[in-house]
């Protein structure tokens, strides 16, 4: 039946966009309402926090109508209608229980897993949870129609179960939790036949989604009424069943009283409009399985580090059974853990270090709580008043009067393991001094220990032999200075590729720049050469055939040219016309090559490769 002609809604509190979706419906035909809590709200002259709207379109006329919306649920499909970052919900008007009972899929305790069955308005109105939540607004004429007497416990201020009770609480076990919640928000109390069955089907609430019973935790201790709230669930033994934890403990009542003041002081912060966060409250639910785990996992052996971590992992592991908390939140429950351990730390510069953490701010609330719940922290919280409220000199003496604190221990140094090819005996053949062997170009020198060019082999003596920089058997890298590479005559750095002997000499420690690589035998340094050696030879580098010393006649005086390398033999020299003997012949059958000036140019640009006559043929790199 309609409101009485007096019931009036005030427009001015009823959002724009509701507004919208409302007259959008109508004016494709359908029927649309206001209805549940907001409408509930504005009869109460509170502004609400959400709107909700019932019509008989179905979910996919619904999304039709409206582009910037989306169907969301599985046990009954919704349509989110968005506007920026407000939300407002369209549901279809559903059908009867009894007109649907044989099709209904429902879980063993009873719950209902699917209801997608549409009906019409008056079917809606007692599928409604709560009578006065049961009140649907027309915004065409500006009326409220009650069908289920809601008006009525809206203005006696009672909360009353439409239908059964212990059916509808079997069809959907949050019900307890919303009647709770509308319990505390609006200081109601609950009509008898809707209050006793709690207590007695409070297990039903295993059978609910751990990530639903999370919204619904938010919604319970998150609204500015969590103190009121966690009281009724206490009284109605249901507190219990979202944290089995906060009872299966050693002191249930000191337990209690620290949860009481979080949500006290979360309360609090909302009414003063400061930030506040679910993880505070989890932390302090949670404290003493958390202090009874970790003290369980020390007996075992661990140390407190270990202990911490390991006892956090599984307060928290068997909580998601039941109560998913997600990681934005349990993260920072097991920080302020971590750090009620170090706060009693404070010589040195942990104080300093403390206070900088992002997570102090609310351990330091929350050790305040466990002192007033009544742990013997012998001033700790007092302590960490005064260091706040202190400057730089006087954080400093407060520090200081504390004293040295516990000795350090040391850590334990492993000694330093020596390789299979280590020689005790290394680096006694290094000779004091820079002592440099240049241009030695000795066909019977060992492997490893032949040099290329004008290679230096700078030694240190022995004591110093390994230590600073690294080594390739006792040699030395000293600075290597590659941009005075000088190409024109083969050199990189002081190595000349141009005059190496590559015939008797064996590819050892050439230098990169002035790179100095010393003395390297196989077996007596700690890093062996890094060429293999098989047999007693050191194997040979495959010689690079893309580079030529420049092909021509000889001027008087001049110095020998060096040409391409055959193999097994040492440099060639021209004859007496200027050729050089056996190598044209063997590479090119026609006796025409491509040559190329391997030097750098004044500015160190290199030159371009110098073709001989033949316009015919071309050289490859």
């Amino acid at each position: 039946m309609p409101a009485d002609a007096g019931t009036k809604i005030d427009t001015s509190l009823v959002s724009i966009n509701a507004l919208k979706v409302l007259k959008r419906l109508t004016e494709s035909g359908f029927q649309a309402y206001l209805v549940g809590g907001s409408v509930r709200d504005l009869l109460l002259g509170k502004s609400p926090k959400d709107f909700d709207v019932s019509t008989d379109a179905h979910p996919e006329q619904v999304r039709e109508l409206f582009r910037n919306s989306r169907m969301v649920g599985k046990r009954f499909r919704i349509v989110h209608v968005r506007f920026g970052r407000e939300i407002v919900e369209v549901a279809t008007f559903r059908a009867s229980r009894e007109a649907v009972d044989s099709n209904l899929e429902t879980s063993d305790g009873g719950m209902i897993l699917s209801d997608n069955d549409y009906g019409t308005f008056e079917e809606d109105v007692f599928r409604r949870d709560f009578t006065i939540n049961g009140l649907y607004y027309n915004a065409d004429d500006n009326k409220v129609t009650d069908l289920v007497d809601g008006l009525t416990d809206l203005k006696n201020k009672v909360i009353r179960l439409i239908g059964e009770p212990t059916a509808r609480y079997r069809e959907d076990p949050v019900r307890m939790l919303r009647a709770m919640r509308f319990a505390a928000k609006l200081d109601f109390t609950f009509e008898p036949a809707t209050g006793d069955p709690i207590r007695e089907l409070g297990h039903l609430l295993q059978d609910v989604p751990a990530a639903r019973l999370f919204e619904e935790f938010l919604k319970l201790f998150m609204s500015g009424q969590a103190l009121s709230t966690h009281t009724l669930m206490e009284q109605y033994d249901i507190f219990q069943w979202l944290f089995p934890g906060s009872r299966n403990h050693k002191e249930p009542e000191r337990s209690t009283r620290l949860t009481e003041l979080a949500l006290q002081s979360t309360d609090r912060r909302i009414s003063e409009d400061l930030p506040v966060t679910p993880a505070f409250i989890i932390a302090a639910i949670l404290w003493q399985p958390f202090i009874e785990e970790r003290e369980a996992q020390e007996e075992k052996g661990l140390s407190s580090v270990d202990a911490t971590w390991e006892a956090g992992n599984r307060v928290l592991a068997a909580q998601q059974l039941l109560v998913s908390i997600p990681k934005r939140f349990s993260i920072p429950a097991r920080e302020i853990w971590n750090l009620q351990f170090r706060l009693p730390i404070r010589n040195g510069k942990r104080a300093e270090s403390l206070v900088s953490h992002k997570r102090f701010r609310a351990a330091y609330d929350f050790l305040l709580l466990r002192e007033e719940s009544g742990e013997p922290l012998e001033g700790l919280g007092a302590w960490w008043t005064q260091y706040q409220e202190k400057d730089g000199d006087g954080r400093q003496e407060m520090v200081q009067s504390l004293g040295e604190g516990p000795p350090k221990k040391k850590r334990k140094r492993k000694p330093r393991r020596r390789s299979k090819g280590t020689n005790p005996e290394a680096g006694q053949n290094s000779q004091a001094g820079n002592s440099q062997s240049s241009d030695s170009q000795s066909s019977d020198s060992q492997s490893g220990n032949s040099q290329s060019g004008n290679s230096q082999s700078s030694s240190s003596p022995p004591s110093n032999s390994q230590s600073a920089s690294s080594q390739r058997g006792n040699s030395q890298r000293s600075s290597s200075q590659r941009s005075n590479s000088q190409r024109g005559n083969g050199q990189r750095g002081n190595s000349q590729r141009g005059n190496s002997q590559r015939g008797n000499s064996q590819s050892g420690n050439t230098q990169s720049g002035n790179s100095q690589r010393g003395d390297s035998q196989p077996g007596n340094s700690k890093g062996q050469s890094r060429s293999p050696e098989k047999d007693g030879n050191q194997r040979q580098r495959r010689p690079k055939i893309a580079r030529h010393a420049p092909i021509g006649p000889m001027q008087s005086g001049s110095e020998p040219i060096y040409g391409p390398m055959a193999s097994g033999r040492g440099p060639v020299e021209p004859d007496m016309n200027g050729n050089i003997n056996g190598n044209v012949a063997e590479n090119e059958p026609d006796g025409n090559r491509a040559t190329q000036t391997d030097a750098d140019d004044v500015d160190g640009n290199r030159t371009d490769l110098q073709y001989n006559p033949d316009p015919n043929r071309s050289f490859n790199r």
